[in-house]
C-alpha cells in the first residue's frame, strides 16, 4: 500500500468519526428534549385533572339551592255543603268554598247541585184551587223534563189506577165525592219522589173556608189578651222596683192598721170587764154593812 492511499484512508476515517460524534449527540438531545416535553404534558395533564376535580368539588358544596315553584304548589281546599232545600224527595243545595276562594274571601259558593231526602214526602197542597178544579204538581227540580211523572188515583182497598196523563202538573175537576191521588217522580226508572193530594169537593171546601176565620179570631184574640196581662205585669213590676220605698211604706202601715185595731178591741174588752165586776164589789160592800148593824 502507497503512502497517498494510506493518508486517503486515515482522512476518511477521521471524517466518519466526526460524522458519528456529530449525529449521536442530536439524537441524544432530541430524546432529552421529547422526554422532558412528555413529562411536561404529563404535569400539565395531572395538574389540568387536579383543578378539575377541584373544581367539581367547590360545584359540589358550593351548588345553589333549589328554588320551590310556586305556581305548581297545591292549596288544599276545604269544602263544605249548605242545607238542602227540600225535608223530603229532591232538591238543591249550595256547595260552599271554605279555604282557597279566588277573591282571597273566607267562604264562597262554588256550584249548586242536586240533594235528596226520603222519598215518601206525605200530604201535600195544591198549588192552585177553586170551587170547580184543582191543580196539582209532583215533586220535581229544574229541568222539568228531566224527570217521569206517574199520576195514580187512589181508591180504598182496591188497587189504585193509573192516569195517562205523564205531565209534572195535573188539572183535576171537583166532583161528589172526595178523590185522592198520588204522583211518583221517577229518574231514570227509580222513585225519587212520591206526594199524595186529597181533593174535597166544593161543599167541604166552602165549610173548611168558612171555618177558618173563626178560628183565626178567636186565635188573634187570645194571643192579644195574653200580650196585653204580660204588659200589664211588666209595668207593675217595674212601677214596683222603682217606688219600692212608697210601697214597702204603704204596706207597712196596711200591716200595722189591725194590730191597732186589736189593741183597741183588747182595750175595750178590758174596760167592759171591770165595769161588770164593779157591781158585784158594791153589793158585796152593802150586805157587810147590814150585817155589822144588825
Amino acid at each position: 500500500m502507497s503512502p497517498r492511499g494510506t493518508g486517503c484512508s486515515a482522512g476518511l476515517l477521521l471524517t466518519v468519526g466526526w460524522l458519528l460524534l456529530a449525529v449521536l449527540p442530536s439524537a441524544r438531545g432530541t430524546n432529552v428534549t421529547a422526554a422532558v416535553q412528555d413529562a411536561g404534558l404529563a404535569h400539565e395533564g395531572e395538574g389540568e385533572e387536579e383543578t378539575e376535580n377541584n373544581d367539581s368539588e367547590t360545584a359540589e358544596n358550593y351548588a345553589p339551592p333549589e328554588t320551590e315553584d310556586v305556581s305548581n304548589t297545591n292549596v288544599v281546599k276545604e269544602v263544605e255543603f249548605g242545607m238542602c232545600t227540600v225535608t223530603c224527595g229532591i232538591g238543591v243545595r249550595e256547595v260552599i268554598l271554605t279555604n282557597g276562594c279566588p277573591t282571597g274571601e273566607s267562604k264562597c259558593v262554588v256550584r249548586v247541585e242536586e240533594c235528596r231526602g226520603p222519598i215518601d214526602c206525605g200530604w201535600g197542597k195544591p198549588i192552585s184551587e177553586s170551587l170547580e178544579s184543582v191543580r196539582l204538581a209532583c215533586i220535581h227540580t229544574s229541568p222539568i223534563n228531566r224527570f217521569k211523572y206517574i199520576w195514580k188515583l187512589l181508591r180504598p182497598d182496591q188497587q189504585s189506577i193509573v192516569l195517562v196523563n205523564d205531565s209534572a202538573i195535573l188539572e183535576v175537576r171537583r166532583e161528589n165525592h172526595p178523590l185522592a191521588f198520588e204522583c211518583d217522580t221517577l229518574d231514570n226508572n227509580e222513585i225519587v219522589a212520591t206526594i199524595k193530594f186529597t181533593i174535597y169537593t166544593s161543599s167541604e171546601l166552602q165549610m173548611r173556608r168558612s171555618g177558618l176565620p173563626v178560628t183565626d179570631v178567636a186565635l188573634i184574640f187570645v194571643l192579644t189578651v195574653g200580650v196585653i196581662i204580660c204588659v200589664f205585669i211588666i209595668f207593675l213590676l217595674i212601677f214596683i222596683i222603682v217606688n219600692w220605698a212608697a210601697v214597702k211604706a204603704f204596706w207597712g202601715a196596711k200591716a200595722s192598721t189591725p194590730e191597732v185595731q186589736s189593741e183597741q178591741s183588747s182595750a175595750r174588752y178590758k174596760d167592759s170587764t171591770s165595769l161588770d165586776q164593779l157591781p158585784t164589789e158594791m153589793a158585796g160592800e152593802d150586805d157587810a154593812l147590814s150585817e155589822w148593824n144588825e
